[in-house]
This record gives C-alpha cells, structure tokens and sequence, in this order.
C-alpha cells in the first residue's frame, strides 16, 4: 500500500531521471536543488525513482522544502539499494523496472533528464522512443548541466548525420543548460496536451 498525505492538487506533474550518486561536479547537486525547488515553488508534483540516495534524494527533499508533492516509484529489488525514501507523499513499491517506468511515465505530464548514469540514459531513451512511437506525445526535456551531455548530443547528430536519426527525431525533445526557461517550455507545452493513454496496456 502507498504512503499518503494530502495536499493541495498539483498544478502540473514532472517526472525526473537523474542519478543514484551524487557525482563528481557540485553543480550537479546544485540542479537537483533548483529542480526540485522549482516544481514545489510552482505548485508542481515531482514524479521520480523512489530513492533517498544521491541526486535523486536530493531532487525528492528540494520539492517536499519548496511545498510540492513527491511521488515516488520503486522496485522491490531497489529498496535497500537505493534506500527508498519514506518521506515522498506517495511511495509505491512495485515488482520490477517495467511496472516502475510505465507508473512514472503515467503519473507525469512531461519528463526531464538531469546528470545521471545508465540508468538515467535508458530512461531517458525509452521516452523518447515511446513518444516517438506515438505511445504519448508528452513533452520531454534534458538539462545540459555544465556541459554534462555535450558528447552525448554530438553523437545523437553524428547519429543524423549517418542516416540513423531524422531531425524530427531530436525534435521531440528539449536540451537546454537554463533550468527555469527548459522547466517553464515543458510545463507550457505540457498544458497544450493534457492527454492521457495508459502506457501499461501499450508497452
């Protein structure tokens, strides 16, 4: 059963990747602040991994300070792991990274990646390519922290540029390196498109 504590309705519902570490650059931990500060000080939900750990604590407890809603979505086999944080508004433990990801990807109305690991980047992809399947055509966004995904944008075009990639493609999503103008586009683009699918009985 999910922990509940009632608060005003959200005005609108983003889901986070970022990493399970803090990493290397205090910048890094400095977005996961201004993330998580920006959704609670506009009324907003954070919809993320569940954890405690790393960035991904950090994100959680800079929205649950600013007065948003927390939602957090976590496997059995990551609870120890990742140490699963009992202070989100909800807290759901599900039985494997399948059921984890179509949960997040329906409790939110646009998605956002912010400096992680593999598991940031799977995420990140598999919404992208859901939306590019026309799974759902929910906004999604990546922030450039510090030049954290410079390489990776570069091969995503070295990727166009050889045949593999349609622009359409990187059109489906956002980079930018400034966390209000990126979060501010998504919520925007998010309430022109308040259509709703349910990924579970499509993925």
């Amino acid at each position: 059963m999910p922990s509940t504590n009632k608060k005003p309705a959200p005005a609108f519902s983003i889901c986070v990747y970022l990493g399970s570490r803090p990493g290397e650059n205090p910048a890094f931990t400095q977005s996961a602040i201004q993330v998580g500060s920006w959704i609670g000080e506009h009324g907003g939900q954070l919809v993320y991994g569940g954890g405690r750990s790393g960035l991904m604590g950090t994100v959680a407890e800079a929205t649950r300070k600013a007065g948003g809603r927390v939602v957090g979505v976590i496997p059995k086999a990551l609870v120890d792991k990742e140490l699963a944080n009992q202070h989100c508004d909800e807290l759901h433990i599900v039985d494997n990274m399948h059921e984890r990801k179509a949960m997040m990807a329906e409790r939110s109305d646009a998605f956002v990646a912010l400096p992680g690991g593999i598991g940031t980047f799977e995420e990140l992809f598999e919404i992208w390519t859901w939306r590019q399947l026309g799974y759902h055509d929910k906004p999604i966004g990546l922030l450039n922290v510090d030049g954290y995904y410079d390489g990776m944008l570069g091969f995503l075009e070295t990727s166009v540029k050889s045949g593999f990639m349609g622009e359409w493609q990187m059109d489906l999503i956002t980079a930018h390196t400034d966390h209000d103008a990126l979060l501010r586009k998504l919520v925007q683009e998010a309430g022109n498109n308040m259509s709703q699918i349910p990924l579970r009985t499509v993925i």
